[in-house]
């Protein structure tokens, strides 16, 4: 690694953790938590991930998907409970790691991808309007709005500008500093990381939660522990491949949810919340130039400081120059190429693309990505039933050759079977399936149900050019092919 490497990875770190303080401090208020416990959770989880996970320069933290989770858990049985849940949530993730299941999220459609960034673009931007209120929920208005306002704008059109003049320094980093200094010396009055809650701390300690091991314990958590593994996999499987496409490289999934569950092990272990990648902070970490480890790990240990040395100096941070950068990352997240092609792709694709905007805003990530994938496998299947084909060959005399083209599956059967018309055709009729995949268990007993039609007339049935596994399928049914 070189000196510029080095640099800017350090750079890139030290800008995103700016950015993870605040959001690690608002999800942990959500989960109606210490808010040290969200900057425990972002630190370790930050860390760990960075140094033995599978996608260098991707940022993980104390994460909002799933802190909307536990918000039940927490209100009904206590923090206790909560760290004991990510604890079992963090082993669900390494078991899903160890048995190779990250290749699954190559399942996941391009147009989900593209509705899961666009909805969190969304609700990356929505999330700090409420920095526009007052702590009592009241919209700023007069010159409170108006420097704030100001402010947010002026850290915009630093992110933006600065990279023009030079890149040595990353635009984000500049305008929190700028614009703290500028607050400062102007004594504009404006509200500060402060207002939120105060960081300062100690160093976590080891804490084995104090719950009761038994199976009444585990009835309780193990739903939650689940669904919060689940959730924080799915949202960290599609950050994986963004950050893939956004630095043209490829990392290790299954690596990646190993070093993940392993983080939220040791995070419960240590008093602190649960976690996953973070979407904005990598979009911020790889837009400041952070490719390596070692940028992660700077924002990771960087939490740390804030909390025990830093506090003073990071409390004074506007929220105004946080939500400016947000803003940005927002506006970088949101796939704007994908409004364009909106009309030229397949009318399905396009519904797929909003209806898992839209979702992902309106209620959360899993259910979002989970409707679109049945959409689009819904869309997929139906497509495929309606390309089944045959083309047929009557040269030899009292015998009929069916040709099928396609797929044969639980779509396409009643499509294959009005193909065939057993009544009218010769007493010898042969399938030749060279050119048709038998997929599943609708498919083979659509075949079945084909002989015994046939048989039904006296007439003799075939099958005929079946592929090894196609055959081995027929046999293991007891479906005669010759």
């Amino acid at each position: 690694m070189t000196l510029s490497s080095i640099r800017s990875n350090v750079l890139a770190g030290l800008t995103s953790s700016f950015a993870l303080v605040p959001e690690c401090i608002a999800f942990a208020l959500v989960a109606q938590l210490n808010p040290l416990m969200g900057l425990y959770g972002a630190f370790i989880i930050c860390t760990l991930t960075a140094l033995f996970g599978g996608r260098p320069a991707m940022i993980s933290g104390a994460a909002g998907s799933m802190a909307v989770v536990i918000v039940a858990l927490v209100v009904q049985h206590g923090v206790e409970y909560l760290l004991a849940t990510v604890v079992l949530g963090g082993l669900i993730m390494v078991l899903f790691g160890l048995l190779r299941l990250g290749k699954l999220v190559r399942m996941v459609p391009h147009p989900v991808m593209l509705g899961f960034v666009n909805g969190l673009a969304i609700i990356i931007a929505m999330a700090q309007l409420d920095h526009f209120k007052t702590p009592d929920g009241q919209w700023l208005h007069g010159n409170a709005l108006a420097v704030m306002l100001g402010l947010v704008v002026l850290t915009m059109m630093i992110v933006y500008l600065l990279p023009r003049l030079t890149k040595a320094v990353p635009g984000a980093l500049v305008a929190i500093v700028g614009i703290s200094v500028l607050v400062a010396l102007a004594g504009l009055p404006t509200r500060t990381l402060a207002d939120m809650a105060t960081i300062a701390g100690s160093l976590p300690s080891f804490h084995w939660p104090s719950v009761p091991f038994n199976m009444d314990t585990l009835k309780i958590i193990a739903p939650y522990a689940t669904l919060m593994a689940m959730v924080g996999l799915l949202e960290t499987l599609l950050t994986f491949n963004l950050t893939d496409e956004l630095t043209e490289t490829r990392g290790q999934p299954n690596r990646e949810c190993v070093a993940l569950g392993a983080a939220n092990v040791v995070s419960g272990l240590f008093g602190g919340m649960g976690g996953c990648a973070m979407i904005g902070q990598t979009v911020i970490n790889l837009s400041s130039g952070g490719r390596g480890r070692l940028s992660g790990v700077v924002s990771g240990v960087m939490i740390l400081l804030f909390i025990l040395f830093l506090s003073p100096l990071i409390e004074r941070i506007p929220l105004a120059a946080l939500a400016g950068i947000m803003f940005v990352v927002a506006q970088q997240t949101f796939a704007w190429g994908s409004l364009r092609v909106l009309g030229k792709i397949p009318m399905n694709d396009a519904a797929v693309v909003i209806a898992v905007t839209i979702i992902t805003v309106l209620t959360d990530l899993a259910t979002a990505v989970l409707c679109g994938i049945v959409i689009a496998a819904l869309s997929f299947a139906w497509q495929h039933s309606r390309d089944m084909r045959a083309e047929t060959d009557e040269s030899v005399s009292g015998r009929m050759v069916y040709r099928p083209y396609g797929t044969l599956f639980f779509a396409s059967t009643t499509h294959f079977q009005a193909l065939f018309d057993p009544q009218r055709d010769p007493d010898t009729v042969i399938v030749d399936c060279r050119f048709l995949h038998v997929v599943d268990h609708s498919a083979i007993a659509s075949l079945e149900s084909l002989a015994a039609r046939y048989e039904k007339f006296g007439k003799r049935f075939e099958l005929s050019h079946l592929s090894p596994r196609c055959a081995s399928l027929l046999a293991k049914a007891g479906i005669k092919t010759a």
